[in-house]
C-alpha cells in the first residue's frame, strides 16, 4: 500500500517514514504543502498523513483542496495543535483522524491500520482471489489453506494485485505503488518479483492466478491464460 506523508519537520518525517516502512508500506514524503498537493494530484494514495503547520501551503488549505478532489482517501492529521477548536475545524473539513504531537509511534501505526481497514479498498481485512487469501492485518498469505511465506516486497506486490482482481497494471504503475523510490529505467525489477511470486503462489498449484498481458503488465485473476 502507498502512503503520502506531508511533514516539514525532518526528524518527525524520518521517524514516521521509517516506522511505516518497517510495516511494509511504501511512503512518499513531502516537506511542504505545495509539494504535498502536487503528489496528492499525481498518485492514487491509500492514505495521507498531514501536518497542519506547513510552509508554502498550509495543511488546513491542503486538506480542503484534497477533499474537493477526492472524498475517498483516508486522511490522518498529525499536528502540535491540541485545542478542541482545531480538532473540530479539521474534522468538519474532512479529516478522518487527528493525532497530536508528541505522539507514540505505536499509536500512529495503530491508527494508520484502522484507517486503512475502513478505506475504499480495504473494506475487509482479508483479500480473496480464488483460493488465495491475503490477510492485511497479519500480513499472512494462504492458498488452499496452505501458508505461503513471502518477503516484504513480495507481499506488497501480491497485496496490490489482490486488492484489484482482474485489473492489469503496467510495470511503472506497480513500481509507483509498491516501491517507495524511483526505479526509472529499471522496470524489469517487477518481472523479477513476479517470477518470485509465481514460484510460491502459482507453481505449486494447478490453477494459475498471476496473469501476464504481453506489452501491458500483470494482474491477478481466478482464471488466466498467461
Amino acid at each position: 500500500m502507498r502512503l503520502l506523508l506531508i511533514e516539514d519537520e525532518k526528524k518527525v518525517s524520518d521517524l514516521v517514514a521509517r516506522a511505516l516502512r518497517a510495516e511494509s508500506y511504501a511512503i512518499d514524503v513531502a516537506e511542504d504543502g505545495a509539494r504535498g498537493w502536487q503528489l496528492a494530484q499525481s498518485y492514487e494514495y491509500d492514505l495521507i498523513i498531514l501536518d497542519l503547520m506547513l510552509p508554502e501551503l498550509s495543511g488546513a488549505e491542503l486538506l480542503r483542496r484534497i477533499r474537493r478532489d477526492n472524498q475517498q482517501v483516508p486522511i490522518l492529521v498529525l499536528t502540535a495543535r491540541a485545542a478542541t477548536a482545531d480538532k473540530v475545524q479539521q474534522f468538519e473539513a474532512g479529516t478522518d483522524d487527528y493525532l497530536t504531537k508528541p505522539f507514540a509511534v505505536a499509536e500512529l501505526i495503530m491508527r494508520v491500520k484502522a484507517l486503512l481497514r475502513r478505506g475504499p479498498i480495504a473494506r475487509s481485512s482479508v483479500l480473496r482471489v480464488g483460493d488465495l487469501e491475503v490477510d492485511r492485518l497479519s500480513k499472512q498469505v494462504r492458498r488452499g489453506g496452505r501458508r505461503i511465506e513471502l518477503t516484504a516486497k513480495e507481499y506488497a506486490l501480491l497485496e496490490y494485485l489482490a486488492a484489484n482482481p482482474g485489473r492489469v497494471f503496467s510495470r511503472t504503475m506497480i513500481i509507483e505503488h509498491v516501491w517507495d523510490q524511483s526505479f526509472e529505467g529499471l522496470t524489469n525489477i517487477v518481472d523479477v518479483y513476479v517470477r518470485h511470486l509465481r514460484s510460491k503462489v502459482d507453481d505449486p498449484f494447478p490453477v494459475k492466478l498471476i496473469r501476464t498481458v504481453r506489452g501491458v503488465g500483470y494482474g491477478l485473476a481466478e482464471s488466466t491464460e498467461g
